[in-house]
């Protein structure tokens, strides 16, 4: 019988199960291909057949990553959000934490995950994403009192696709940042003060 390395077995199973889904997103990001159930097991430090405890197959596991993916950037971000002073500086926060996920790969993996997932999981995944990552940002604007807030946020969202695409193309994320917070705060903060 395996070793239990936590306080329970339910501790040691969801941390067993975080090692996996860890070990396939770092094997996705450096490889741009689907793990094998044999790498993310090494990789996690665990003999295969413990593996099949948590995922019947390459495709399950593959299905787990996505469903792991974008909860994750949405939370980040929302959390990012929450600890910003004023509506303005939620808007802020809204454009540099996503420009941080980038930074640090999210967007990559999940333009991977994209490309190699099976069925529609990425696509009905990444709208559900983009559904939550925009309902804070919409309340925000509401509060600040932009008019048009459906469409501020959509051109809000165009500047976090256009620095996504700075970032991976090889700008560092201050200039990125610097850039879009010299369009941005302009408009955040007059906006701010007119509801005020």
């Amino acid at each position: 019988m395996p070793r239990i390395r936590a306080s329970t077995v339910a501790e040691h199973r969801a941390a067993q199960h975080r090692a996996l889904l860890d070990a396939a997103r770092e094997i996705l990001a450096e490889t741009g291909q689907p793990p094998t159930l044999t790498q993310v097991a090494a990789r996690a430090g665990l003999a295969r057949p413990s593996l099949y405890q948590y995922f019947r197959s390459s495709e399950d596991l593959l299905n787990a990553v996505v469903q792991d993916v974008f909860p994750r950037w949405s939370a980040r971000v929302a959390a990012a959000m929450d600890a910003a002073a004023t509506p303005a500086d939620r808007v802020l926060a809204y454009v540099l934490t996503n420009f941080e996920l980038i930074t640090e790969g999210e967007h990559a993996l999940a333009t991977v995950l994209a490309e190699v997932a099976p069925g529609d999981m990425v696509a009905e995944q990444s709208r559900a994403m983009h559904k939550q990552l925009l309902e804070p940002l919409v309340e925000t604007l509401r509060r600040i009192g932009v008019p048009t807030v459906a469409e501020t946020a959509e051109m809000i969202n165009a500047i976090v696709f256009a620095g996504s695409r700075l970032i991976e193309s090889g700008t560092d994320l201050r200039t990125t940042w610097e850039s879009a917070r010299t369009l941005l705060e302009p408009f955040v903060r007059t906006s701010g003060q007119t509801t005020s």
